[in-house]
């Protein structure tokens, strides 16, 4: 779940299922979505997926720096995590920043200020630091006062170098900060609040100073109209209450001219210009009559845009990777029902896709029984077959 920041696209590129057409721009994108363009199924071959590792507890964070490292994060939700945020070597999970970071335990609190309370997302920005995001908000339910944070960690001293908190103004109770994507010029922090009332945060990293906004708009809200579906079933808790998350997904597009975000229980993109995210003076009304539907999709939990302006989804019901094209054409870049409730994205060297499955439907949060399925795995996305190489010359270079 990178910043987007580094240059990309080469193996991402060879990934695509087919190569856009017609050069439409990044910023075409809403108009040609908003065309009707039906999704259609890959060509066989194209795309597999390739275990990373497996986990015995719930990740939903990956992130990748710039030299290969993999770190993930797994949150307090149906169990008190041993390792909140963990680097990925040898097949091993070494608690990261440090073992301290990762003491805390809902049974034996510890400072909520330095230590990681509930782990959701993580960010490697291409400029050498890891960044983490810290609703404190164990099983997305009351927040540890103090808790909240945005840790930035220098990857080459492995140290904490400054935590943002943020107090109930930005993170009040009831709010669970989800995701993070950063401004091109790494001024600007921007969240999503998939808890009871959504919202989109915005932080000025220079003076830390942050504001919501979007707050319970119809672009940040759950759908009531949606219903997260898998394996053709309605994903429901015990007592029949389906699945209601806020803005979830986040991405910004290859300029840093557009910020795009879906509620998880939703089935619009929406996007809004950085230039408004940017402008305190602007009031609620006038933020709100920036914001832009671009498409139609479906639930998903994770969302990338790579070099080419092209929008990666993780495919909830259909446990599936889509794409949407420039030219606003939606296809499958890999469906594969290993993929349990496909997650979040991080991108690695040389264009490597790298995604969680968080088997979120599969939880005891959903299933009165107990965990239906426990498999929880990082995965990595790759060409299957050596003409999804030879199709696109941008590749390996």
């Amino acid at each position: 779940m990178t910043s987007h920041l580094r240059p990309r696209g080469a193996i991402l590129s060879a990934l695509l299922i087919c190569a856009s057409a017609g050069g439409v721009q990044a910023s075409d994108i809403k108009g040609a979505a908003e065309s009707g363009s039906k999704s259609v199924k890959a060509p066989a071959g194209r795309a597999t997926l390739e275990r990373v590792a497996h986990f015995d507890r719930q990740v939903t964070g990956v992130a990748v720096s710039e030299q290969g490292r993999i770190f993930v994060n797994f949150p307090r939700w149906s169990e008190d995590a041993p390792i909140s945020v963990a680097e990925l070597k040898d097949g091993k999970l070494v608690p990261y920043p440090d073992t301290e970071w990762n003491r805390y335990r809902n049974a034996a609190p510890l400072s909520p200020n330095d230590h990681f309370v509930c782990v959701q997302a993580m960010t490697a920005d291409g400029r050498g630091n890891l960044w983490v995001i810290d609703p404190a908000a164990p099983n997305t339910e009351f927040i540890v006062p103090g808790g909240p944070k945005l840790v930035k960690i220098d990857l080459a001293s492995n140290k904490v170098v400054q935590t943002f908190a943020f107090d109930t103004d930005v993170a009040p109770q009831g709010s669970y900060l989800n995701d993070v994507r950063f401004s091109r010029d790494g001024k600007w922090a921007y969240m999503t609040d998939s808890g009871a009332t959504g919202a989109l945060v915005v932080v000025d990293l220079a003076t830390g100073k942050g504001r919501r906004i979007l707050v319970g708009d119809a672009s940040t809200m759950p759908d009531k109209s949606v219903k997260v579906v898998v394996d053709g079933v309605k994903v429901q808790q015990p007592d029949g209450r389906g699945v209601q998350f806020a803005a979830d997904s986040i991405s910004i597009d290859p300029k840093g001219e557009f910020l795009y975000w879906q509620p998880l229980t939703g089935a619009t993109l929406y996007r809004i210009p950085t230039a408004a995210l940017q402008d305190p003076a602007l009031t609620p009304d006038q933020v709100k009559a920036k914001v832009e539907k671009v498409a139609d999709t479906q639930p998903n939990d994770g969302l990338w845009t790579d070099a080419a302006g092209r929008l990666f989804f993780t495919n909830l019901g259909e446990s599936a990777i889509t794409t949407l094209e420039p030219d606003g054409k939606k296809m499958t870049l890999v469906q594969d029902t290993r993929l349990r409730w496909p997650d979040t994205f991080a991108e690695g060297p040389n264009a490597t896709l790298y995604v969680t499955n968080s088997a979120i439907n599969d939880s005891p949060r959903f299933n009165a029984k107990g965990w239906k399925s426990t498999s929880i795995n990082l995965w990595k996305i790759v060409p299957k077959t050596k003409d999804a190489i030879a199709d696109n010359p941008a590749f390996g270079k």
